[in-house]
């Protein structure tokens, strides 16, 4: 079995990191997809496609694989630049801000 462990990505509704801190496992599909005649919906008859195991950090997921046999391909995520200026949208509202505020 290959799988591979990566730490997804957020979501494009959200604007924070909080759940994508945590790394998956995921296994790689052994057998292509098929589509049902009647209704034309996508069928497989692998059901390791729909396991996914989360974890609290790489080297938790890295020592399950190994623990179980499982070849396991590490994907390092790429590390975002955080953006924090000086004068941002919450010094609008700060105690000590100086000025009037105005539209």
């Amino acid at each position: 079995m290959r799988a591979r462990i990566y730490q997804p990505a957020r979501n494009a509704m959200q604007s924070g990191t909080a759940t994508s801190r945590h790394w998956v496992l995921e296994f790689a599909p052994a057998s292509a997809r098929q589509v049902d005649p009647l209704m034309g919906w996508t069928s497989s008859g692998d059901t390791q496609a729909q396991v996914r195991l989360t974890f609290e950090d790489k080297e938790t997921a890295l020592a399950y694989a190994q623990k179980h046999g499982i070849q396991a391909i590490v994907q390092e995520p790429k590390l975002r630049k955080p953006i924090i200026r000086p004068g941002g949208y919450g010094e609008n509202f700060a105690t000590g801000r100086r000025g009037s505020w105005t539209h």
